[in-house]
């Protein structure tokens, strides 16, 4: 009785770890690395069913964490939670549709990741293929940018999420 004690209050544990970045309402057991392919090298734009959005130089989409302050690692992420939302890194140059000076990075201590308009970004981790926007609106706080870098807070209608009801669960 005691190991079933002990398991199930390590499988609460890793949902709480994973409230801390937002779409904790999957198991833990559920977080895989995604198939696409970063590719850090450029920020562009691209149409999507919401709007034109930020992606990477392979057309993956790129995500805001409401919650992060400007330009700073303020993410209180656990190693659970980078492998769901792993922030992009690399020194890219601006792509069609993004303006070069918007483009940065954090401040601060660990890794520098790339910002844009001062917001740092994210992958999801279950986007598969390049303009999948599962991670779109997930808890509300998860949001695809536009070309000014500002969040797109649309909804992804339901015949183009790829069956993830836009929250990735």
């Amino acid at each position: 009785m005691r190991r079933t004690r002990i398991t199930v209050a390590g499988i609460a544990l890793a949902g709480l770890a994973l409230a801390g970045c937002g779409g904790a309402s999957g198991s833990a057991h559920s977080v895989s690395p995604a198939a696409a392919t970063m590719n850090t090298s450029t920020l562009k734009t691209s149409h999507s069913a919401v709007g034109d959005i930020l992606v990477d130089g392979g057309g993956r989409t790129l995500y805001l964490f409401t919650e992060d302050g400007k330009n700073t690692n303020s993410m209180n992420c656990n190693a659970a939670c980078m492998k769901l939302w792993p922030h992009m890194e690399g020194k890219p140059h601006a792509g069609a549709g993004v303006d070069a000076h918007l483009i940065g990075h954090t401040k601060g201590s660990g890794t520098p990741q790339v910002t844009y308009a001062g917001h740092p970004l994210y992958y999801y981790a279950k986007d598969r293929k390049a303009g999948d926007l599962k991670g779109q609106g997930i808890d509300k706080i998860w949001y695809v940018l536009n070309a000014k870098g500002t969040a797109i807070k649309k909804a992804v209608p339901a015949s183009n999420n790829s069956g993830g009801g836009g929250y990735g669960y």
